[in-house]
């Protein structure tokens, strides 16, 4: 698919993606969409998951897990 300046795409009846600029190898893009839609350059949504993966291990505690096993097999 491609696209020129002032051109836009819309995705799912609800958001739409318009190219504001293209300056060399930069192209902007202006995005609407629901507030409900998160919206986030790739190295950003990366850095994010990676740091929601880190907290979540931070937070396991193993023998939570282990007591909780024991329980289910009736020890």
């Amino acid at each position: 698919m491609s696209r020129k300046k002032g051109e836009s795409i819309i995705i799912d009846d609800q958001i739409e993606v318009k190219v504001v600029a293209v300056e060399g190898d930069v192209v902007k893009l202006g995005i609407e969409a629901p507030k409900s839609v998160s919206i986030h350059r790739q190295e950003v949504y990366r850095a994010i998951q990676e740091e929601n993966q880190a907290a979540r291990m931070a937070d396991f505690d193993p023998e939570w897990l282990r007591a909780k096993l024991s329980r289910s097999r009736g020890k």
